[in-house]
């Protein structure tokens, strides 16, 4: 393979290669140990060193150098694992270019012509294996070339995908091609004459909606900050839109939700996404959001089939779903029957015989003794193959252990399949018995039954009719069993969901809710976890547990459960343990609540593994620092009542009230605002169902208080109604007492209301909302996700720019752009740059003045793009020098805050400020030792004292030049008293530095001549001054007898034309002495520098002329891509 040229030196490498073949510019090269048949010492030690040595690290056998003659640096352009791979590669050298370097004659454009050549052939490799991976990979390959030659980004923008469409420009659509990429959206179109090139970065898509307009009827709009772009005319617009849509979330949650970042390995190598990837991923996500599994599970086969049924008496045509642990089945009819097998609860996976009444069929054996059969399954070989090796794996890495210690009569027979097993062998999978176990293990933890059980209140029982329909509810759930299976392997059909929503017994409830959310195979596999993590966590206090402990007793105060200590400390056990787990998410408002409820109904281990499954399976991102995902379901939930309930929609203008006030239904899946005898049966909803119970119930509330609603005159008004709705819905079938709602807004003495049951709230909401699919869903939240992380962009902005405007005179609008400049500075290092530590730059988390940091090198592209103080070459050195200044934490990093202020004094200061500015540049920190432009000054050429001083008039006549110095210097000690900081001295070192910068500065000024004469004459000053001090210091006062020489040097002086900057060499003897004193003898303050500079009129008017920041950040927006895409051209070369 071709390799980008890389110099290196071959004085030690020698005696690890041996040259094969050379010829004048290169040299074909064989590592030593590989292909000898000798044995030779070095050659066998070279062979084993590379054998051992990890794959990633070991060196191919065989290499191609480029040698230009008379050098001593090689480059290596090509390396081979055989010696038939180096050969095609000497060859196409020798027929390609060997001949073609003749005809150089400077050895250095043999070199770059070559690594050109070789850096053009990996490009069109790459190109070459990125088309492969798409469908028709000659048209990908020349819409890539084509891609990169319009838009010029650097190679790491991956093209993904690209249509033919029309972008509207008014009413004008412009026929083009769209292309999206990793991080952009991009638009081409040469139409008539006229070339449009639109680019969009992802992350500022602000929402990404289909409309129509007056010409289309169907059309993709992208919103950005300032503009809306429609495009239409695509072949498949489904297919664009669902891509573009995961493109931009993909986007924004990698650059903008360091939280998800870090959760989702995905995002992790954006450059490897393809097309096809993208289809893959959206299928996972379904996969896992339908069936509601842990977010590492990975699909890896979609397979249609069919799956017999026993309850149905056929086979229910369907899809099967494997990933890492699951095979998974869903049918095509929706909600017909849903099955979840766990790797860990299979036996066995056998193939049958093929027959035409069951085509291609496999049976999946699970230990509850059920079989499922699978038929019409195509590629069944590899299918079963990979089954199997992945089940062993699963068995391997989480044995089942088998706890033979406990008494079966404590063993639910819900659970008989992951608890009471004999030994087994089943195949080459050996399931291991432990009976063996850990005291740890098998200990009882401190609450060993659900508190329901244990605080059952005494005498309040409940009504024998109550208890009659508990009875009638467990003797349904019972016949359900035998029929569909008592497992979490079990049918789970439109029949299990009408018994659910009837609401589950109080005897089956906590076991249920293990099925239902899978959190019986965690608590399976991980026996004596929450025990040590109890043990890990108990007795650490830190924020969090003080936190917990503030919580505990607001949590469900008015069930006697937790009015005693047991409850509260089963509680604290449990929140403890989970913070400690998951110190991401730690401990969250409302997760109190929840835990309390799944305490009442599941023993203590088993509620800390339902918690689990909530937290990070069913709510994704609702409980971490910015709860997202709820916000998310919050913006979700408004465009399901503009689709459902447009009546109330349009009364209610503003969704956000009614989103505000549903947002505790969504936290606290109702438990905080509905009587808890109601709200635990939309808990048995919400883990059969997910989240889709929730959204319907919530629709259903609203649709039943509608007409209130739509009378309502304000916020306040539409909270009461929706308050005292939810708090007058009761169950009538609860076999405990009513529980009061501490949360509840009306007492009992107001007038009497009317009560709503809760199987019928939930039994309407299934009736009229239940037709929410969960892809539906998930697309739902794909899109608002993008409008929430946009929404919270928003708020840091305007947070900023509120504390930014005062300290500035920037003009509001400027400031705003300055800041998107800013933003965008340290995305596009993120776009570009995987290993760049910009990632870690942006912290959601943090306050908002410190959201964005950026670097050095960042600080340096902007400082170029939007400072006044331009200084040609300098520039970058004036850049790094302020970088440091305004790093006063010496962290490297720079917020926006420290960037605005010092570019506020560089145009709009007044002329003190931005000398001392100024000043302060050359000064420790801003100038090291190892400043790029900062040598010892009697290394290079001074600047010179011997130039006689003259003050001019127009006149000619020459002024009083000791009484204006000595006048000068008395008005200097008068202003250093009324200084309230005095700034250090300036070395003569830092002062030849200062007057670089300022020589610099003047460059291709209008006034350049008239500016560089002044500097001369002030910077002559300052020396003069500065030696003046130097004398005083050593002498003890200003020697009246130098005076006097100055004085007389200067009235003998009638020439102003030499030069500022002068060698050693052409310093009269008397000045180069006192040059060679000591260097920190030499010292001018800040007040000596202004006051020289305010004697020239040229200098003050150009440090007073005012400057136009607008077109500075004009040319700015224009030119930060190309800036960026050159930095990195260069650090490729």
């Amino acid at each position: 393979m071709w390799l980008k040229p890389e110099e290196v030196l071959l004085k030690n490498a020698l005696k690890l290669w041996v040259t094969q073949k050379s010829s004048c510019y290169f040299i074909l090269q064989r590592r030593r140990g590989h292909g000898e048949g000798g044995g030779r010492f070095t050659g066998r030690l070279v062979g084993a060193l590379d054998a051992v040595l990890d794959s990633n690290a070991r060196v191919a056998p065989f290499r191609i150098l480029l040698q230009v003659p008379g050098s001593q640096v090689y480059s290596p352009i090509a390396c081979g694992a055989t010696l038939e791979e180096i050969n095609q590669h000497w060859e196409w050298l020798e027929q390609n270019l060997l001949h073609t370097l003749s005809v150089f004659d400077n050895k250095e454009d043999i070199a770059s012509f070559v690594k050109g050549k070789i850096k053009a052939l990996i490009a069109e490799e790459t190109s070459s294996k990125l088309a492969e991976q798409e469908e028709e990979p000659e048209k990908f390959r020349e819409a890539l070339v084509k891609f990169e030659a319009r838009f010029n980004f650097p190679e790491a923008e991956k093209l993904i995908t690209y249509y033919s469409c029309c972008c509207w420009k008014g009413r004008v659509p412009r026929q083009g091609w769209l292309y999206l990429s990793i991080n952009h959206l991009c638009f081409y179109s040469f139409f008539l004459g006229k070339e449009l090139k639109l680019i969009i970065p992802w992350v500022d898509v602000q929402k990404l909606e289909r409309t129509c307009n007056v010409f289309m009827t169907d059309t993709i709009r992208i919103t950005t900050q300032n503009k809306e772009r429609d495009f239409s005319m695509f072949l498949n617009l489904d297919e664009v839109f669902k891509i573009m849509e995961q493109l931009a979330d993909m986007t924004l949650r990698r650059l903008l939700d360091n939280e998800i970042f870090e959760l989702d390995p995905d995002l992790q190598e954006p450059t490897q996404i393809t097309k096809r990837d993208l289809e893959a991923r959206a299928q996972n996500e379904f996969f896992r959001a339908f069936f509601r599994l842990p977010r590492k599970e990975k699909l890896h086969e979609v397979v249609d089939c069919s799956l017999w049924t026993p309850f149905s008496r056929c086979h229910t045509v369907g899809r099967m779903f494997a990933s890492d642990s699951y095979v998974c089945f869903a049918s095509k009819e929706d909600g017909c029957c849903n099955v979840v097998l766990p790797l860990r609860e299979v036996v066995s996976i056998e193939k049958m015989e093929d027959t035409s009444l069951l085509p291609n069929p496999i049976i999946i054996s699970i230990r509850s003794k059920m079989a499922f059969q699978f038929i019409e399954l195509k590629d069944r070989e590899s299918l079963v193959e990979n089954l199997l090796r992945r089940l062993k794996q699963v068995h391997a890495n989480s044995p089942v252990h088998y706890d033979t210690l406990k008494n079966e009569a404590e063993t639910s027979s819900l659970f008989q399949s992951t608890s009471v097993c004999s030994d087994q062998k089943f195949g080459n999978l050996k399931l291991s018995q432990n009976g063996n176990t850990v005291d740890k293990e098998t200990s009882p933890l401190p609450n060993s039954e659900a508190l329901i059980a244990i605080f059952h209140q005494s005498g309040t029982q409940s009504p024998d009719s109550r208890m009659s329909r508990e009875q009638i509810k467990a003797s349904l759930w019972n016949d359900h069993f035998v029929e569909y299976g008592r497992t979490v392997c079990m049918f789970r059909t439109e029949k299990i969901r009408k018994l659910v929503a009837m609401g589950i017994p109080e005897s089956l409830r906590g076991k249920l809710w293990l099925l239902f959310s899978d959190a019986v195979t965690d608590l399976a596999s991980h026996p004596g976890y929450y025990g040590n993590l109890v043990e890990e966590s108990m007795g650490k206090c830190c924020l969090v547990t003080e936190e917990i402990e503030r919580d505990l007793h607001r949590s469900l105060p008015e069930h006697p459960a937790f009015q005693n200590e047991t409850g509260i400390a089963a509680l604290r056990r449990v929140l403890t343990a989970y913070a400690h787990r998951n110190p991401k998410i730690g401990y969250c408002q409302s997760m109190n609540i929840l835990t309390s409820v799944l305490l009442l109904y599941a023993k203590e281990e088993e509620a800390f593994w339902l918690l689990v499954a909530v937290c990070e399976r069913m709510l994704p991102d609702y409980f971490n620092h910015r709860v997202i995902g709820a916000q998310v379901d919050q913006s979700v939930f408004e465009e399901l009542i503009r689709d459902r309930l447009p009546e109330l929609a349009e009364h209610m203008k503003d969704l956000s009230t009614l989103a505000s006030i549903s947002l505790s239904w969504f936290l606290t899946l109702f438990l905080s605002i509905m009587p808890l005898e109601s709200a635990v049966n939309v808990v048995d909803c919400f883990f059969y169902d997910g989240i889709k119970a929730i959204f319907q119930l919530g629709l259903a509330v609203l649709e039943a208080n509608a007409v209130e609603l739509c009378g309502s005159k304000d916020d306040g008004q539409a909270l009461m109604i929706l308050s005292r709705f939810l708090d007058h819905v009761k169950n009538e079938e609860s076999p405990g007492p009513p529980i009061g709602n501490h949360h509840a807004f009306f007492s009992d003495d107001q007038e009497p209301y009317p009560v709503t049951d809760i199987a019928d709230l939930i039994r309407d909401s299934y009736e009229k909302f239940g037709d929410q699919s969960v892809e539906m869903i998930e697309h739902m939240r794909c899109r608002h996700r993008i409008r929430v992380l946009q929404g919270h962009e928003d708020t840091t902005k305007q947070n900023v720019l509120r504390v930014v405007i005062p300290e500035v005179s920037i003009l509001p609008e400027d400031l705003e752009e300055l800041y998107d400049l800013f933003k965008r500075e340290h995305m596009i290092s993120c776009y570009w740059e995987q290993t760049s530590p910009a990632f870690q730059h942006h912290n959601p988390n943090r306050p908002y003045a410190e959201q964005y940091l950026i670097d050095a090198q960042q600080f340096t592209n902007l400082y170029k793009l939007v400072s006044p103080w331009t200084c040609g070459a300098h520039t970058e050195i004036l850049a790094e020098r302020t970088f440091r200044l305004l790093d006063e934490n010496m962290d490297n990093l720079i917020a926006f805050k420290g960037f605005a202020v010092c570019l506020d004094i560089m145009y709009n200061g007044e002329m003190n400020e931005k000398i001392k500015l100024l000043y302060r540049l050359h000064l420790p920190p801003a100038l090291t030792e190892n400043d790029k432009d900062s040598q010892s000054p009697l290394k290079n050429p001074l600047l010179s004292t011997s130039r006689p001083l003259v003050f001019g008039k127009s006149n000619g006549d020459a002024i009083d030049y000791q009484k204006q110095l000595k006048q000068m210097l008395k008005d200097l000690a008068k202003e250093k008293d009324k200084t309230e900081k005095e700034l250090p001295k300036m070395s003569q070192r830092e002062f030849i530095q200062f007057c670089k910068t300022l020589y610099s500065m003047f460059h291709e000024d209008p006034e350049e001549n008239d500016l560089y004469q002044a500097i001369a004459t002030v910077t002559t000053l300052l020396l003069q001054i500065g030696e003046v001090g130097q004398r005083s210091s050593s002498s003890g006062s200003c020697s009246d007898e130098y005076m006097d020489d100055v004085q007389t040097e200067a009235c003998a002086s009638t020439s102003d034309q030499d030069s500022v900057f002068t060698d050693m060499g052409k310093i009269p003897q008397r000045h180069s002495q006192s040059l060679s004193m000591t260097e920190g003898d030499w010292t001018v303050s800040l007040e000596h520098i202004l006051a020289s500079l305010l004697t020239e009129q040229s200098l003050v008017n150009f440090f007073e002329k005012p400057l136009d920041i607008k077109s500075k950040l004009e040319n700015a927006k224009i030119n930060q891509y190309s800036l960026k895409t050159n930095e990195l051209s260069h650090q490729s070369e």
